[in-house]
């Protein structure tokens, strides 16, 4: 897989797509970080990680993530768009002072920081800049 984060992302567009409630998606630290955080903002309901079961060839065992979606009373869901902005073939970068508004405000950007990921308005105020990996709204 090239780029796990827009795999990451695809699944949970695809997803929603067809109104599931849940995504179970191979684990990794930063797709963990980047679901916490829209956990904390509301867009999803709970990211977990889901331990490996212990088989006879434990060096096969692998950690998952579980997303739990969110949706609204009318059963539509939370996120109505999820993009990738920075990829593997052209990294896009923000200065401090040029973050991204995401939908004047009503979206956000998670941005990859040397104080690791954090939305747009969160770098905003700590006063860094960063890679820009997505925009969600």
């Amino acid at each position: 897989m090239i780029d796990p984060i827009a795999d990451m992302l695809t699944r949970i567009r695809n997803a929603n797509a067809v109104r599931k409630s849940e995504v179970v998606l191979p684990m990794s630290k930063i797709k963990y970080e980047l679901a916490k955080i829209l956990e904390k903002e509301g867009w999803i309901i709970k990211a977990e990680i889901i331990k490996g079961e212990g088989s006879k060839n434990k060096s096969s065992v692998f950690d998952s993530l579980k997303i739990v979606l969110k949706y609204k009373k009318s059963g539509r869901p939370a996120i109505t768009a999820l993009k990738r902005i920075s990829k593997p073939g052209l990294r896009i970068y923000a200065k401090k002072n040029e973050l991204p508004k995401v939908l004047n405000n009503l979206g956000i950007a998670i941005i990859s920081t040397p104080q690791g990921l954090m939305t747009n308005k969160e770098a905003k105020i700590r006063g860094v800049g960063g890679e820009v990996f997505c925009e969600i709204y």
